[in-house]
């Protein structure tokens, strides 16, 4: 999606201490994790799902700065109205959730897979609600730790995996997932990790990365399509609507609301309109297809010369078609990235004394 680099202090090794890496890898070693990282995909789908972790790491430690340059602190999407800016459409899309999960002081939230914590940052300052977010990569963390600086008495952080979330039965009061379940190797038996830490009572809200009723498994297209979001966005696969549903049940929960949110989008204003570099912005011009080129010839020239890793402008071209891919779903209608469930734990609310 975003094609420049995060603008931040160099974090070269010794070997090449003028070379700018990218997440948490050594300069010298950002081409060997590309190289890995395409490897995964082009094996079987079981075997995706057997190396997820390294799978979904190897794609933040690689995109993370390219998505804040780009994208800012959120990484997700949203249904926009008319006139509507991208990055407001993202907090309304957020206060959603805290509406619907009625968040408030006091309450103790579990943020699934919390990316770089723009959407905690922002739902705590608004409900005054405590957050820990988990996340499998050390570099997010890390930045998620620095852009909640200003609030830290209402966020912290599990460097952990959502599959098996270390912490307690009953812990949590209710528990929210942006767009970061489609990572998961298998849906129900991560809804039944989020269940647990749940509360008697508690729900549990998010949106999902879903192919829709008009996706065709027998159509090459449309199989096409998927292969290359899959692969521009480190997914072992693409669940479709019911099967996200039919999990959520699986895991016990009661599940009250589902919907996609996607049709919602004014029909001007489409999800995936920032992806077109349609929005004019600084940040959205390398979107376009000049920018896109300008940003391909300015990468190579740079790895020639040692002042980003070499990697870094396969990296912006596996975003890109990624980028492509999405708004081809889009477009076609086979894919939604914000499909919302809202679901409950049965049981009566525990209220502490």
């Amino acid at each position: 999606m975003q094609v420049t680099p995060n603008n931040r202090s160099p974090r070269g090794s010794a070997k090449e201490p003028e070379s700018r890496s990218l997440g948490d890898i050594a300069p010298d070693e950002v081409n060997t994790v590309v190289t890995q990282y395409k490897g995964l995909h082009v094996t079987g789908l079981q075997r995706r799902k057997e190396r997820y972790v390294t799978l979904v790491n190897h794609y933040y430690d690689l995109v993370t700065d390219f998505y804040e340059f780009g994208w800012g602190r959120s990484f997700h999407f949203a249904p926009r109205r008319r006139g509507e800016s991208f990055q407001a459409s993202l907090l309304r899309h957020q206060m959603f959730l805290a509406e619907r999960l009625s968040l408030g002081p006091g309450m103790q939230v579990l943020d699934v897979g919390c990316g770089v914590g723009g959407p905690m940052y922002n739902l705590a300052r608004h409900s005054g609600a405590g957050f820990v977010g988990i996340n499998n990569n050390a570099y997010q963390i890390e930045r998620a730790r620095l852009h909640t600086r200003d609030i830290q008495s209402l966020c912290s952080f599990i460097h952990g995996d959502y599959m098996r979330i270390p912490e307690d039965d009953n812990r949590y009061d209710c528990a929210i997932a942006i767009e970061s379940m489609p990572h998961a190797p298998d849906k129900t038996a991560a809804f039944r990790e989020i269940f647990r830490v749940l509360r008697p009572g508690a729900c549990f809200a998010g949106y999902e990365w879903c192919l829709t009723e008009i996706h065709d498994p027998r159509n090459e297209e449309h199989l096409r399509i998927k292969k290359e979001i899959e692969t521009g966005n480190a997914l072992p696969d693409i669940a479709d609507t019911s099967e996200v549903c039919d999990a959520l049940r699986a895991a016990g929960f009661d599940l009250l609301e589902s919907r996609d949110l996607a049709t919602e989008s004014d029909p001007e204003t489409p999800w995936y309109r920032a992806l077109q570099g349609r929005d004019f912005s600084i940040s959205s011009i390398p979107r376009t297809p000049a920018g896109r080129f300008l940003t391909n010839l300015t990468l190579r020239a740079a790895e020639r010369v040692r002042l980003v890793p070499k990697g870094t402008a396969e990296v912006s071209r596996i975003l890109n078609r990624g980028a492509d891919s999405l708004v081809e779903g889009g477009v076609s209608g086979i894919f939604t990235p914000m499909f919302f469930f809202l679901a409950r734990k049965p049981g009566a609310r525990e209220i502490d004394e």
